[in-house]
C-alpha cells in the first residue's frame, strides 16, 4: 500500500476525512451561465467558496465581460487575487497603471488595490479568478454593483 508523507515526515492524510459519494458529487462544478451571476457588464459564476462548501479554503470563479464592457472599480480589502485570461483581450488597471492581457495571460491583483477589467476585443473576454480566501470581500467603488 503507497502511503504519502510530506518533507517533515507527516501523513498528509492524518485528521482528514473520506467523502462520502453524495459529497463528491456535490463537489463537481460546471462553468454554467444558467448559475451564474448576470451583470450589464458580465457575469460571475462561483465555482468554490465558503458560501457553496463550509469547508473551502478559497474562492475561485469563472467571470465573463461583454465586448466594449468593463466591471465596475472594487478592491479586495480581505485578500488578493489572482485573474488568468482563457478568451478575449482586455485591459486590466491597477491603481493608475493599465494592463493588456491576451489569452494565456495572468495578473495578479494585491489586496487592497482599486482594479476594473476593460474588455477591449470583439468577442467576450473569459477568465478564472482565485482568491485564498473562502470569504472574498468586495468594496465597489463604482455603479454596477456585484
Amino acid at each position: 500500500m503507497e502511503r504519502q508523507q510530506s518533507s517533515d515526515g507527516a501523513n498528509p492524510t492524518e485528521g482528514t476525512s473520506v467523502l462520502q459519494s453524495d459529497d463528491v458529487i456535490s463537489r463537481v462544478g460546471r462553468v454554467d451561465e444558467s448559475n451564474a451571476h448576470v451583470f450589464d457588464w458580465g457575469s460571475i459564476q462561483w465555482l468554490c467558496s465558503g458560501a457553496r462548501y463550509p469547508d473551502a479554503q478559497q474562492t475561485f470563479g469563472y467571470v465573463r465581460i461583454l465586448p466594449g464592457c468593463k466591471n465596475p472599480k472594487h478592491y479586495h480589502p480581505n485578500s488578493d487575487e489572482v485573474l488568468l485570461l482563457l478568451e478575449g483581450q482586455l485591459v486590466h488597471s491597477l491603481d493608475d497603471q493599465s494592463f493588456e492581457l491576451s489569452p494565456g495571460m495572468s495578473i495578479h491583483i494585491p489586496q487592497g488595490v482599486l482594479h476594473d477589467a476593460l474588455n477591449t476585443g470583439d468577442t467576450v473576454a473569459c477568465m478564472i479568478v482565485a482568491y485564498p480566501t473562502s470569504d472574498r470581500r468586495v468594496v465597489m467603488t463604482e455603479e454596477g454593483q456585484e
